[in-house]
């Protein structure tokens, strides 16, 4: 009884908890919210942001308590009648701006990680659009073949009425068959391919393998705003792993100023007071600085500040290129899947389409052989097959595209 008062609680919430998969922004606002990477990357992010306060903070004071005058045979005795007990309190405080620049250089970290957090939140976003754009062109797939079978289904039976009628050969009717065997094969593949771009999508989604999805409405749609090539690579500098790069050599120069500022000494404050008996017998004040006498170490963590600084400059310039060919290589694999698909919708469907019909009706007629027949339908249908391939290619150039270009909402 109590396994199913608990099993009738937890249906409503299992029958509430939403399945993505319907429409591209179910995957986009899952991705956000549920990526477990991407919540990594956010407790990285608010623990850099935690470091900023502390790096600039004064360091904890010390304090200290001496007794004299104690019995070397009995040292929890005074060898007099009197105790002496010294008390002191001293604090050490960062001159030359040393705090603020330590503080600056924290906080640009903090920006850097941040930055990191969108970089990987883009290349997911663009992960998921190029699954799920291989999740629905799987059933689109299977569909044209589906619709190409059935077709060859109906020219079986036709050539199998003209067999009997005496008019044709035997051997149309089993070339169907064959041609239908075929076809299941690679329905068969197409498939395989839809469980794998499943699974890659769960994965990107933070889920089981086999979890299930939601079966598309609609075919997703990929926005490019570039109208050009250029255009997309005038943004390449504003990319946030860019941007990283470049926080991360604002922290590394700033950390080249703070050495240099090392140079000159701290100082450490300290006040004391002498307890003799019940009293206090006197104070003092105390001011200590620090002898800048480790000259070679201190000139190498220059040295080590400078090339920090020149490698991220370095990396920050690498970054730019990289991401400048990722968005040409992305261009070129868009524009020229548009152009395919394009050029199958409005040219080659239509004239396939035009010569099956024409082959079909010369059929029906004795005018041309089935070898005929079945190479304008495979055509025809190959036609469709390529232009959903080719929506697939074009589709996954513009993930890729958006990567470069796109905002995060």
């Amino acid at each position: 009884m109590l396994a199913g008062a608990l099993w009738a609680l937890a249906l409503p919430v299992t029958a509430t908890e939403p399945i993505p998969g319907h429409s591209l922004e179910s995957i986009r606002a899952w991705v956000l919210e549920h990526n477990p990477e991407l919540r990594a990357l956010d407790f990285e992010t608010q623990a850099a942001e935690a470091r900023i306060l502390p790096a600039g903070a004064l360091p904890d004071p010390m304090a200290s308590v001496g007794f004299r005058g104690l019995d070397p045979d009995k040292p929890w005795r005074t060898a007099g009648a009197e105790r002496q007990v010294d008390y002191a309190l001293r604090q050490r405080f960062p001159l030359w701006g040393k705090r603020g620049l330590a503080r600056t250089a924290a906080s640009q970290d903090a920006i850097a990680v941040g930055l990191d957090r969108l970089t990987t939140a883009r290349d997911l976003l663009s992960d998921a659009e190029a699954a799920y754009a291989r999740y629905w062109h799987a059933d689109q797939a299977v569909a044209v073949l589906d619709r190409r079978i059935a077709l060859l289904r109906q020219v079986e039976e036709m050539a199998g009425v003209r067999y009997a009628l005496g008019r044709a050969a035997q051997q149309d009717a089993i070339r169907a068959q064959v041609e239908q065997t075929s076809l299941q094969r690679e329905r068969i593949e197409r498939l395989a391919a839809k469980q794998e771009a499943a699974a890659t999508l769960n994965a990107v989604l933070g889920r089981r393998s086999d979890s299930p999805l939601a079966t598309p409405d609609e075919p997703p749609r990929l926005v490019v705003q570039s109208a050009s090539l250029a255009e997309a690579l005038d943004g390449a500098d504003a990319h946030p792993a860019v941007r990283s790069q470049q926080a991360r050599a604002e922290a590394a120069r700033t950390n080249v100023v703070l050495e240099r500022r090392n140079r000159f000494p701290d100082i450490t404050v300290g006040v004391g007071a002498m307890q003799f008996g019940n009293g206090i017998e006197s104070t003092e004040l105390m001011l200590e600085v620090e002898i800048p006498f480790q000259q070679r170490a201190r000139r190498e963590r220059e040295r080590e500040s400078r090339l920090l600084e020149d490698a991220a400059l370095a990396r920050m310039d690498a970054t730019l290129r990289a991401v400048e060919e990722r968005g040409a290589s992305a261009w070129a694999r868009w524009t020229s899947a548009r152009e395919r698909r394009q050029l199958i919708e409005n040219t080659l469907l239509p004239q396939a389409d035009a010569t099956w019909q024409s082959a079909l009706a010369s059929y029906q007629v004795g005018e041309v052989d089935f070898g005929t027949l079945l190479e304008a339908l495979n055509e025809w249908q190959g036609a469709d097959l390529a232009r959903v391939d080719a929506l697939r290619d074009e589709l996954l150039g513009a993930a890729a595209v958006r990567a470069i270009e796109g905002e995060i909402r």
